[in-house]
């Protein structure tokens, strides 16, 4: 009898395994992705040829540290071949920003820009700031870098050609002009005080300068201005050139302004110690329309042409690119990004690194703004992470805290209540993050914080627990930060223990003596309470998170509050839009007065259909 040994074999790891993909690869263009023992996506990458690019890979020496761990790490890998290059590049920006990969570069806090839009559907129409789909009917310019950028634009606007702001459902309620009209914000169109074809005139005026023709405008103002004078109506012309004051600013604010750029992004990288800075600056209708700058997650390893693709594949994702993008730094792939964008587009997207003239300069600009971000953004990080060594420290912490959540309630005796959570971490707030939680436990007495603060928790930790069971991704806090003493500390410490979550640490903020700030007490389970010096610097970082917590909060409420205020039984009747709304407002003077209304009286209601009077007369009468 002879005893037989089984032997298991080690799974191929690193490049023996990457090896052993070789052999059923081809030439063909497509994306692959290189995964961990536990399938976690570490890389995904394009290429022109896959067999090719892959055999790279299988090299056991030549790489930069940062590609040798990742081969090393690298169990399997997943393969998916495309019709061209371009179809692959366009795959590979995808799946970086829904895998959000180690090893890869990746573009953080990535927003919607804003617009500014005249709708085209009204006699009158209104000037407004848009952001998201281009659904309304009317002209769209921008877009802007930020809200900010925008609303300043439209209040110079508003000085300038007098056009309205208010909804349509405003307009028509009206019946004396508002504030806006007594401050010569607007040419009071809702009452008459000026006729559709001047108006008109204004929109026409408006739409030039929003795409930079605003030299003809600026013209035909100042000629009125003259003329006005010269025939003694003053305040005719001081108004007039107050309009002409007003254009000016928009542009002054506007900065740089190229005569030669009709229509460009310029996007310029600066990369320092690990760490890299993109600004971008939004040239339309030969005007600067602001910047922003981004801060993508990168490594000492990578090289700026990297960085510079795989922003610019990113960001133009789910963003219209412009006719021509200005570069600080060439692209790996110029040929194949430069396609991918036109077919975005729909049309030709020119990209250039510009050594000389004025397209140089203002990717110059650009990267000294890249620059000097960079700086400030490594200057607060750095003293971030020192408040955070100190708060490891005064909590008795493992390390310094990587995630921290802070959770605040708020509600008027009760009603409205909500709870809001805030994020911060090594670069400070993050505000993509925060969430909040509308109190919906009907066994919740008001004005009942510990049960508002148990319902927040358990909903926030069970879809944790669900999504993210076993604590890979970077969503689970180090530390919670609850306002409270020692028995909001105990409550929430038997909420976690239900849930089986025993291991983050928590502290309980309280007021102190006469609930000063800065006599602050600090609750921890099984410890006495303490304080923190009245001047030391985590004190104040403390105060920080719990006030920003409160502000997100109150700010939560108020805005649930005023849509409750807003609201009528009518928003719960199956069909009834804003326009039906409107019409049995105007008709019968309240919700109220709808609800007891019989059906004859609905069915003359202008807009009413027989059958949508029915199903209103059923909703308010329980008839069926």
């Amino acid at each position: 009898m002879t005893d037989e040994t089984q032997k298991t074999e080690t799974p191929l790891k690193g490049h023996e395994r990457i090896q052993a993909y070789l052999k059923t690869l081809d030439g063909s263009p497509g994306v692959y992705r290189m995964l961990d023992e536990q399938a976690r996506v570490l890389y995904v990458g394009k290429a022109r040829n896959l067999k090719a690019r892959v055999s790279s890979y299988a090299r056991p020496s030549g790489h930069s540290g940062r590609i040798a761990r990742m081969i090393r790490e690298t169990a399997s890998m997943m393969f998916l071949t495309t019709k061209t290059e371009t179809e692959a590049l366009l795959l590979e920006q995808n799946l970086i920003k829904q895998l959000k990969p180690r090893y890869n570069v990746l573009l953080r806090d990535d927003k919607s820009f804003p617009n500014i839009l005249m709708t085209k559907d009204h006699p009158f129409p209104e000037i407004k700031k848009h952001r998201g789909k281009k659904s309304q009917k009317g002209s769209y310019y921008g877009p802007f870098a930020s809200a900010g950028a925008v609303n300043r634009t439209l209040n110079q606007l508003q000085k300038v050609f007098l056009l309205r702001n208010c909804s349509d459902s405003v307009f028509e309620s009206r019946s004396r002009p508002c504030l806006l009209y007594q401050i010569k914000r607007c040419s009071g169109p809702c009452v008459g005080h000026i006729s559709e074809e001047d108006y008109a005139e204004s929109v026409r005026d408006a739409e030039k300068f929003l795409s930079g023709k605003s030299t003809g405008v600026q013209e035909r103002l100042a000629k009125q201005m003259a003329e006005a004078s010269e025939a003694m109506e003053f305040e005719r012309a001081a108004a007039l050139r107050d309009r002409i004051r007003a254009m000016t600013q928009v542009q002054t604010a506007q900065g740089i302004n190229p005569r030669g750029v009709t229509e460009a992004d310029v996007i310029a990288l600066h990369m320092e110690g690990g760490q890299a800075c993109v600004q971008v600056f939004f040239i339309r209708a030969n005007q600067n329309w602001g910047n922003r700058d981004y801060y993508p997650r990168v490594g000492n390893e990578v090289d700026e042409t990297e960085v510079m693709e795989a922003f610019v594949g990113q960001f133009y994702g789910d963003k219209q690119p412009p006719k021509l993008v200005l570069l600080s730094h060439p692209v790996e792939n110029e040929d194949l990004v430069a396609e991918a964008l036109s077919q975005k587009a729909e049309r030709k997207v020119e990209i250039a690194v510009p050594l000389r003239g004025e397209k140089a300069e203002l990717v110059s600009g650009a990267a000294r703004n890249a620059r000097e971000s960079l700086a400030r953004k490594m200057s607060e990080t750095a003293t971030q992470g020192k408040l955070l060594k100190g708060l490891a420290e005064a909590f008795d912490l493992d390390a310094p805290p990587q995630r921290i959540e802070v959770y605040d309630n708020s509600h008027i005796q009760g009603t409205n209540a909500v709870g809001g959570m805030i994020v911060a971490g090594p670069e400070g707030f993050v505000k993509s993050q925060y969430r909040k939680f509308n109190i919906k436990g009907d066994d919740i007495t008001p004005g009942d914080d510990f049960g508002m603060m148990k319902e927040v928790l358990t909903r926030r930790f069970k879809r944790l627990l669900k999504e993210d069971p076993d604590r890979k991704g970077d969503t689970w806090p180090d530390l919670l930060l609850i306002d409270g003493g020692a028995g909001q500390v105990s409550a929430v410490r038997e909420i976690m223990t239900e849930m089986g979550v025993t291991d983050i640490a928590m502290v309980g903020v309280a007021k102190g003596i006469d609930r000063d700030a800065g006599k602050e007490e600090f609750y921890r389970t099984g410890q006495r309470p303490f304080a923190l010096k009245h001047n030391d610097p985590v004190l104040y970082f403390v105060q920080r998170l719990r006030d920003e917590a409160h502000r997100f909060a109150i700010g939560t409420h108020r805005a649930k509050r005023a849509k409750a205020i807003g609201a009528t039984p009518l928003d719960d009747v199956p069909g009834v839009g804003a326009t039906r709304k409107r019409a049995l407002l105007a008709h019968f003077g309240s919700a109220k007065a709808v609800g007891r209304a019989n059906l004859a009286d609905l069915k003359a209601v202008d807009g009413i259909s027989d059958a949508m009077a029915e199903t209103i007369y059923d909703y308010f009468h329980e008839r069926g």
